[in-house]
């Protein structure tokens, strides 16, 4: 029985980002809205290098709107609005008729004033940590929010970034640990050295030299030498 709810746990798990979608389209209707749109923010630690850009949504080629048009126009009001609350965000649109309501939730939300987008908006943030920040977005042409819709949203939010940054840390996790010889060569190779450098260093051939560099980038799921130094750095291999 153990055996058979692990491996169900790990079928439940989503391999890849389109696996969200079916979650995402359910929180879309859920909200009354015509399209979302998940923001994720960059691993910048510099605050005027961070920058958000979208890693999911299902605007309509044909949309008078668009994930780029969102933060285009409203990009740097939500980055600010992230280093500081958690808040949901809501905005109306250039029409009358496009307004984002929320009559009992009204004092727990912040307004973005502009109007300049043909639709109007949600967009609620997630803070997990420099790796998590972002928002899930939903837009439409009129959406009127209960306090109960927005705290339902919010908290799937979250858990749904949760499951991205989960999923994006297995993906990029070497399969094996690095050994020291490879940690060493890889440590080498970042240093500028070539691999009859780093060769005559060790005391090895260049040949198992290569070697080792390319079973390092097999287990850093790395496309070549350069991008498996760029990971071994990131996950504290090498420095």
């Amino acid at each position: 029985m153990k055996v058979q709810v692990e491996q169900s746990r790990k079928q439940s798990r989503p391999v890849s980002r389109s696996d969200f979608f079916p979650r995402l389209v359910a929180m879309q209707r859920f909200a009354h809205a015509r399209y979302f749109a998940v923001l994720k923010t960059n691993n910048s630690g510099l605050a005027s290098r961070r920058k958000l850009s979208c890693i999911l949504d299902n605007f309509a080629s044909d949309s008078e709107v668009s994930a780029t048009a969102i933060l285009d126009h409203y990009g740097q009001a939500l980055l600010d609005h992230l280093e500081l609350s958690s808040t949901p965000l809501m905005w109306n649109g250039r029409e009358d008729s496009q307004t984002a309501e929320t009559p009992d939730f009204a004092g727990f939300v912040t307004r973005i004033k502009q109007r300049v987008l043909p639709v109007c908006g949600v967009a609620l943030p997630v803070r997990l940590g420099s790796m998590g920040n972002g928002y899930t977005v939903f837009v439409g042409n009129y959406l009127d929010l209960t306090s109960e819709v927005i705290l339902d949203l919010h908290l799937r939010s979250n858990q749904l970034m949760m499951d991205l940054l989960v999923l994006d840390e297995r993906r990029s996790a070497p399969d094996e640990v690095l050994s020291n010889r490879e940690i060493g060569c890889l440590q080498l190779a970042g240093d500028g050295l070539v691999s009859e450098e780093i060769a005559a260093k060790l005391g090895l051939s260049v040949h198992t030299v290569n070697a080792y560099l390319a079973s390092a980038t097999v287990k850093l799921d790395s496309v070549n030498r350069i991008q498996a130094i760029a990971k071994a750095i990131r996950q504290g291999y090498i420095a």
